[in-house]
């Protein structure tokens, strides 16, 4: 049984408590954050804290602060020479007080708070300064039942960015075609199908083949088409920067141009 203390209320937090309270081969001995009221709920569940002072022995302490606040954090712990890990797609290993042994458990995935999570879906990066704390990591990932990956501080970085195109900027593209289809009185939901469609195709060919559409094809009418019915000018950026990509990736040499109203 690896007993372990979370220490932080976000979302990350929160999904692990949840996860890890279900798990039969770990212990969630304490869960601190300096907001008392943010865990009390779970005062029944487990010994809630928000006094650092009052942080027992266990395995493994888990960070999940926010990354800004994780180097100081961490050199506010009451002890030394225990395991700590961070949760934090960016930061370094090294950000952490050398006074303990370090270590990153960073779960690759988007948490929202009241979307549900399955772990099993979760892909863990974990990365250790002694080799001797990997195998407790691993544990840790087995537990979930989540894949887990030796990944370096560099490699987490850059996997850290590719999941922002993935995940924040792909969301973002689906707020502005919200916008589009909500201006004409169109259900978003029509959208919904082609969504889940992208998304599955990846999961058999990589993204270079399983593109489509007029900007690969080249098709030059659909392409100003699509530009004179897109109203808002960031908008337009948008599509010409993201056509424009998609058409080098493709070696299309042809780029298309559409002049601005006069006012």
């Amino acid at each position: 049984m690896i007993s372990i203390a979370i220490l932080g209320a976000g979302n990350v937090a929160s999904h692990l408590y949840k996860a890890f309270s279900k798990s039969d081969t770990v212990d969630v001995k304490q869960w601190y954050n300096r907001s008392y009221d943010a865990i009390k709920s779970f005062k029944n569940e487990t010994e809630v804290i928000d006094d650092l002072a009052k942080l027992k022995e266990v395995d493994v302490y888990i960070l999940a602060v926010s990354d800004d606040a994780l180097e100081e954090f961490s050199k506010t712990l009451p002890f030394n020479n225990r395991f700590i890990v961070h949760t934090s797609g960016t930061v370094s290993m090294y950000a952490l007080d050398k006074k303990n042994k370090r270590g990153v458990f960073y779960p690759l995935q988007s948490f929202s708070k009241d979307a549900n999570v399955n772990f099993e879906n979760v892909p863990f990066c974990i990365e250790t300064e002694e080799k001797s704390k990997m195998q407790m990591l691993k544990d840790l990932a087995n537990a979930l039942g989540s894949k887990y990956y030796k990944i370096t501080t560099e490699q987490r970085k850059t996997l850290h960015v590719a999941a922002v195109f993935i995940n924040n900027f792909t969301n973002q593209m689906y707020r502005i075609a919200h916008e589009i289809s909500d201006a004409e009185n169109i259900e978003f939901d029509l959208l919904k199908p082609l969504i889940l469609e992208t998304a599955n195709k990846v999961q058999d060919m990589s993204p270079y083949m399983a593109q489509t559409g007029p900007a690969k094809r080249n098709d030059k009418k659909t392409l100003k088409k699509h530009l004179k019915r897109i109203e808002n000018e960031e908008h337009k950026e948008i599509y010409k920067l993201i056509t424009k990509s998609i058409q080098k990736t493709h070696g299309i040499k042809y780029r298309f141009d559409i002049k601005r109203k006069k006012h």
